[in-house]
């Protein structure tokens, strides 16, 4: 395999990790292009609470993936004009999903209330994460590409892969309505669609779409300072003032279709913030998102064909810098990061 500037690499889907890995490719001299079958960012990414957050509940075979991301988004912000986060730090209580992070603290009521001061009835006490934050994950993904470009890349939207162009066992391009792009790597960052593109090379990926509820509603600036995660609600404010909302997916029922749990969550908020009287629900959806049976994310070379590389997960936001930034290094150098170790499509071969 040639690396280096040489390198040709199609990176399929532009959501926020197929732009983290276009950007650091290309910063690495790789000649990048991105094909999406859609519009920037308008898959899951679209409809992601995105926050940046490095805990876990119980063992975590992704520990050092995990452990990586928060610093893998500061080097970034650093790196990508237009990339800006909010370090604002998060607040959980009553959930008792026992997720921590090491930089967790347990803080009582009047430290509460000075954190959040619009809380009708701080509770007791709440685990406090100051380092963690959240950014708006569709300009993220377009600030990312628009880096990309700068470092020479190609960005193709409303370009579906068709199949591949396959030669003794090994990938040489992407076939698309107005031709093969020929590529040296082929990298499927497609979200939920990345199994069906690995079924067209003969891999079976068990990876399937996980529904969440994604809420979005016009509000008052100033309710919500952080994150604040709790039993009855999982919310975060915009910049632009509008509030965020994350809640489970129930089923399919008329009473748990998202306009529906947009107002009873709706009620929550306004329950527990004061201030929240006049919020209006704006936008309410399911996002699908890639989820590998084993919930370890796949990412690595597919065993069944050479020249291509896998990256799909969730967490995707989390851990879309610290993947960029390792899988882009994989790619370019061949070199393994031990980091991915416990990733590999591999696993998935019928022994």
């Amino acid at each position: 395999m040639n690396h280096g500037s040489s390198t040709r690499i199609v990176v399929i889907g532009a959501g926020i990790v197929g732009a983290s890995l276009a950007y650091h490719l290309a910063s690495k001299g790789a000649q990048v292009t991105v094909v999406e079958a859609g519009d920037i960012a308008c898959g899951v990414t679209g409809t992601s609470f995105a926050w940046i957050n490095a805990s876990c509940a119980g063992m975590d075979p992704i520990a050092a993936l995990r452990g990586g991301a928060i610093a893998a988004w500061r080097q970034l912000e650093t790196q990508v004009s237009g990339l800006t986060l909010r370090w604002h730090g998060a607040l959980s209580y009553g959930t008792q999903d026992g997720r921590v992070s090491p930089e967790s603290v347990v803080i009582d009521r009047p430290r509460i209330a000075r954190l959040e001061p619009q809380l009708r009835q701080p509770p007791e006490q709440a685990v406090y994460e100051p380092e963690q934050g959240a950014l708006d994950a569709v300009a993220a993904t377009h600030a990312l590409l628009a880096a990309a470009r700068t470092h020479g890349a190609t960005v193709r939207t409303q370009t579906p892969v068709l199949g591949f162009a396959v030669k003794d066992g090994c990938v040489t391009g992407v076939e698309t309505a107005t031709g093969v792009i020929e590529a040296d790597t082929v990298v499927l960052a497609a979200g939920t669609g990345t199994a069906a593109l690995a079924q067209k090379l003969g891999a079976s990926l068990p990876i399937h779409a996980s529904p969440a509820i994604f809420l979005r509603y016009q509000a008052p600036p100033g309710l919500v300072r952080g994150i604040i995660s709790s039993h009855v609600m999982e919310v975060r404010q915009a910049e632009d003032g509008a509030m965020l909302a994350a809640e489970d997916y129930v089923d399919d029922t008329p009473e748990n279709q998202p306009a529906a749990i947009a107002q009873r969550t709706a009620g929550a908020i306004r329950n527990e913030l004061a201030g929240a009287e006049a919020i209006a629900p704006e936008f309410a959806c399911t996002g699908l998102r890639p989820m590998p049976v084993d919930g370890v994310p796949v990412i690595g070379y597919l065993p069944q064909v050479e020249g291509v590389y896998v990256c799909a997960m969730h967490p995707g936001v989390v851990l879309a810098a610290i993947v960029g930034q390792l899988a882009s290094g994989e790619i370019v150098t061949g070199e393994p990061a031990s980091a991915l170790a416990a990733c590999r499509p591999a696993r998935f071969q019928v022994r």
